[in-house]
């Protein structure tokens, strides 16, 4: 059984336990890359994968599951649909790609990977017909704004258990956090690391005071405001680096200087511009 630290984490509104850090393995090329990736990670600690389709390396992080050694009851893993798949057919279509590529009977936690325009709504009728069916453990949404939120919640009654979106210390995305506590929503950090940007002044005092890295401190911020993250490295000794988060905890007014460091600024798409 792996240390608990990297098996605690929230309860999710549907009752399913889902660990606080995972590897993300977006970027992470198909083949040996992220085969050695996610072995790494299962290796140091790590209970939680996350990919997606549009990935292209659904087969790699299979594999990897399969070769690890760890029963896949011990694991969890997250994939998400695609735009150009949005709708309820095809998204069970790709669904049912995403799974056989992967090699799982069920998978944890299916998520939209962005709203877009108009098919969102029926994207997420199909997801609550796979949760239904048995073939996903757990239903969410990534890039979702609030309205998103409010539509899908409306028009369905059934709450996302997660949005995974960009969040760090320079887009901490406060408003949305608010709404998906009062929610019981979980959010979920892509690109906690505002793509290696980090150097900040502020930060690399924290992360001395702490003996720690600035990566470890931004990842400790998370954790400690209810933000589950998934830092993508293909690098052991950061794979490892990223998971020594659990031994220590950020005071109240370092919690405070990092959360003043926002900047409402984006390092990935914005989901009311990026449209189809």
């Amino acid at each position: 059984m792996a240390n608990q630290v990297f098996t605690d984490g929230p309860t999710l509104n549907d009752g399913v336990k889902m660990p606080w850090l995972g590897l993300g393995v977006w970027k992470t090329k198909e083949g040996e890359e992220v085969i050695q990736s996610v072995k790494s990670a299962i290796a140091a600690g790590y209970r939680m994968i996350d990919t997606a389709a549009i990935y292209g390396n659904e087969e790699g992080v299979g594999q990897a599951i399969r070769e690890s050694g760890v029963s896949r009851d011990e694991l969890f893993i997250t994939t998400k649909v695609w735009n150009d798949d949005q709708g309820y057919e095809k998204t069970l279509q790709a669904f049912e790609t995403s799974r056989k590529k992967l090699g799982l009977e069920v998978v944890d936690l299916y998520l939209v990977h962005w709203p877009g325009r108009d098919k969102y709504l029926e994207t997420w009728k199909a997801l609550i017909h796979l949760q239904k069916e048995g073939l996903v453990r757990s239903i969410g949404v990534s890039n979702f704004q609030i309205r998103h939120l409010k539509h899908i919640i409306e028009e369905t009654g059934v709450v996302p258990v997660v949005n995974q979106v960009e969040l760090h210390p320079l887009l901490s995305q406060k408003e949305l956090l608010a709404y998906a506590r009062e929610n019981n929503i979980v959010l979920e950090a892509w690109s906690p690391l505002m793509q290696g940007n980090l150097d900040h002044p502020v930060l690399a005092q924290i992360a001395e005071k702490y003996g720690k890295t600035t990566a470890q401190v931004i990842l400790r911020w998370d954790i400690q405001n209810g933000v589950i993250v998934i830092p993508k490295s293909i690098k052991e000794h950061r794979i490892r680096e990223n998971a020594n988060i659990f031994d220590f905890e950020l005071s109240s007014e370092d919690m405070a200087a990092i959360d003043g460091l926002n900047e409402n600024k984006r390092f990935g798409s914005n989901p009311d511009e990026f449209l189809f």
